[in-house]
């Protein structure tokens, strides 16, 4: 009897025990406690006030629209807008004329010496291209041609002086010219170039005034395109390219190709409306230096048009081609 007694105590006492154990204040007279607590001097109805609008957040299946951002802090704060072609084309900075050394030394002979110190890193020079200096066999006419070079200024502006010409061995010079220009650098690339041309030779000669480009294409392809007025008031054009093709460190072949065409027909010098020849070339030289380098290849030249039947008429044959052996130097 002693024992179900004691069994039944246990069970009245249990769930007491258990709300004590999740409760830890539980049986603790809170009353007190309330009392000394004082919130009286706190105004509940500013904090009521308050906008919680940016501690609101949506519930994690809402969706993004249902929780606008607020940017107006933000107002006033403008990004300037940057084109791509604006990339890398910013105005110099303005050249200082603040200079501290003027504070400690003569002022005008610091300004010579940031004078001397900034033509340091100007360039001038010269070369000496001796580009072709060939001997063309041929049947029945071994012929040659030669084309030079050579220039002297600096990186923006030079004096360029140009010859080139052909011929076969026992007979007057075919053709032959010079040409001076001065050349103007539009850009790394790309020079402007302006002079006269004096042609001579078979015929009649004749000197012209030059205007024309001259530079390096994409693909590393060298081209030049002039216009030639004489002083009899014909026109000429020219486009020339060439590309050297790097096969190892020391052996490059180098295509060539050029037109020429005139505006009109000039019969004393047997040339004709419209195009007047195009010539081809594939030159295969070895540098045995940088500047010194034979050559051997094939040269083919074909008159066009009415200056192909001009040449026909003087008992010419408008086409030709030739095995070259030649000779590449520069100085």
């Amino acid at each position: 009897m002693k024992r179900l007694l004691l069994a039944g105590a246990a069970l009245i006492a249990t769930p007491a025990l258990a709300q004590e154990a999740q409760d830890p204040h539980a049986g603790h007279d809170m009353s007190q406690m309330q009392g000394q607590m004082d919130h009286s001097g706190h105004d509940m109805g500013a904090m009521e006030g308050m906008d919680h609008s940016m501690h609101q957040q949506s519930a994690p299946d809402a969706p993004a629209e249902a929780a606008p951002m607020d940017h107006s802090a933000h107002a006033g704060h403008t990004m300037p807008a940057v084109s791509d072609s604006e990339v890398g084309n910013a105005a110099p900075p303005p050249v200082p004329t603040d200079h501290p050394a003027d504070a400690y030394w003569d002022k005008q002979r610091m300004a010579q010496a940031r004078a001397d110190l900034s033509k340091e890193g100007r360039f001038f020079g010269n070369a000496l291209i001796l580009d072709r200096l060939e001997y063309r066999p041929r049947n029945g006419k071994d012929g040659y041609a030669w084309q030079a070079m050579g220039w002297i200024g600096g990186d923006i502006d030079r004096l360029a002086v140009e010859t080139e010409g052909d011929g076969a061995f026992g007979e007057p010079l075919e053709t032959g010219e010079v040409r001076a220009a001065w050349r103007h650098a539009l850009d790394p690339w790309w020079n402007f170039e302006l002079g006269v041309r004096q042609d001579f030779g078979s015929g009649p000669d004749r000197t012209y005034g030059v205007i024309g480009i001259e530079g390096l294409a994409p693909y590393w392809f060298e081209v030049g395109a002039h216009a030639f007025v004489s002083n009899k008031g014909d026109v000429h054009f020219r486009l020339e390219a060439e590309h050297d093709m790097r096969l190892t460190q020391r052996l490059i072949l180098q295509p060539s190709v050029e037109i020429d065409a005139s505006a009109q027909d000039v019969p004393e010098l047997g040339i004709g409306a419209g195009f007047e020849k195009i010539e081809l070339g594939a030159r295969l030289r070895y540098e045995f230096a940088r500047e010194f380098a034979p050559y051997v290849g094939v040269h083919w030249e074909r008159k066009l048009g009415e200056t192909a039947r001009l040449a026909r008429l003087d008992g010419e044959n408008p086409s030709q081609v030739s095995a070259v052996v030649g000779l590449r130097m520069w100085f």
